[in-house]
């Protein structure tokens, strides 16, 4: 969310030639369309899960960060067999932790912005807690980029904080018997941790680590110490 699929460059060339990566930009982003959906077609998140899943044709290794991850989530649950090896950086699935309520201020927070038409001001909100440069700091195309897509994170909020696709109903993550390895950043919002505890007291197969001096955006800060976790949890599987 709010970037593309270049930003896995770094890790994928860390990883060389072990896995044969497959990424995508999220509707919206980088190289695709727009996000308009018509009336009665399925909400963000949905529809990011099935573009993923239309990809896998044999048990693969799905790897997401972010909201990259809560979907990779959502389909190991969905189909567990179609799952190899799960790893999850950072998932912002509200819905599993405790005491989301900071998160949740946030985003109301963010939402009125967005309904009084100040987009820049949504971004700025939401980059001073989920991005890796403050709002002022990026240029002004990137501004502008950043103000029209911050749309899109409301879009998820059914799914995110309310658990609108299920993903936490009773023996859904029990089922998932493939190594899962849930990566933090130890500067993260700590409804980070709160999440990926919730996440791997449900988990057989589970693995955590935290990655030192990194926030939420440690695949770009921290390339190489979430690449090293990755290949681990390829050995496992």
């Amino acid at each position: 969310m709010m970037g593309s699929g270049r930003y896995w460059g770094p890790i994928a060339e860390r990883l060389q030639t072990r896995p044969d990566l497959r990424g995508f930009d999220l509707p919206g982003h980088g190289r695709s369309d727009s996000w308009t959906p018509a009336e009665g077609e399925p909400d963000l998140h949905t529809a990011v899960t099935r573009i993923a899943a239309a990809m896998i044709d044999r048990p693969l290794d799905l790897i997401g960060h972010s909201f990259g991850a809560t979907v990779a989530l959502r389909i190991a649950v969905a189909a567990p067999d179609a799952v190899r090896s799960l790893t999850l950086i950072e998932p912002v699935f509200f819905a599993a932790a405790d005491q989301p309520s900071d998160d949740v201020a946030l985003t109301r927070k963010m939402m009125d912005l967005l309904a009084s038409g100040h987009d820049d001001e949504a971004a700025r909100v939401f980059l001073s807690v989920w991005g890796d440069q403050p709002f002022d700091a990026l240029s002004p195309v990137f501004q502008q980029q950043m103000a029209r897509q911050v749309h899109l994170v409301a879009e998820g909020n059914d799914v995110l904080i309310h658990d609108a696709a299920n993903i936490l109903r009773p023996g859904g993550l029990e089922a998932i018997d493939a190594p899962v390895m849930l990566i933090s950043g130890a500067n993260s919002p700590p409804v980070i941790a709160d999440i990926a505890e919730a996440l791997a007291g449900r988990l057989p197969d589970v693995g955590r680590a935290e990655v030192p001096n990194a926030g939420h955006m440690l695949p770009i800060t921290h390339p190489d110490q979430v690449a090293d976790l990755i290949d681990i949890n390829l050995t496992r599987a």
